[in-house]
């Protein structure tokens, strides 16, 4: 099934060239990096940048549904992703796991939080079914 956006509310725009081996460049020029395979070279690369995302976006998530649920997160909430890239004979596949540190909350509301922005989080949404995630509460 695949959900329809009735109204967008931002488009990123990204140029790309040469690869894992090139560079990247956002359209408003705030993102302008060198990519590299793993493990070489000096820039950043696919994996590393979808952890950013998607940690970014998880976290904002949890403090939606802290929101509403009345909940004060602390100021040194943080979640830790690992992006996996692997292969299967000649196919390549990506899996993930979030590692969420909510410290000082009692872990049963935590866990709360987590599932709630797992349920929201677009990145979770789209990964959902697609790859193997593990969601930690650390």
């Amino acid at each position: 099934m695949i959900n329809q956006i009735d109204k967008v509310l931002y488009t990123g725009k990204t140029h790309t060239t040469g690869g894992r081996e090139g560079k990247s460049r956002s359209s408003d020029d705030r993102l302008d990096i060198k990519l590299s395979s793993p493990g070489t070279g000096t820039g950043t690369n696919p994996e590393q940048l979808f952890g950013a995302g998607w940690s970014a976006c998880f976290l904002s998530a949890i403090g939606l549904a802290a929101a509403k649920l009345k909940v004060t997160l602390p100021a040194d909430s943080a979640v830790d992703a690992e992006v996996d890239l692997g292969n299967t004979g000649d196919a390549y596949f990506l899996g993930a796991r979030l590692n969420v540190s909510l410290p000082g909350l009692p872990r049963d509301v935590a866990q709360q939080l987590v599932d709630a922005a797992h349920q929201t989080c677009p990145y979770s949404k789209a990964t959902r079914g697609n790859i193997d995630v593990e969601i930690n509460l650390v």
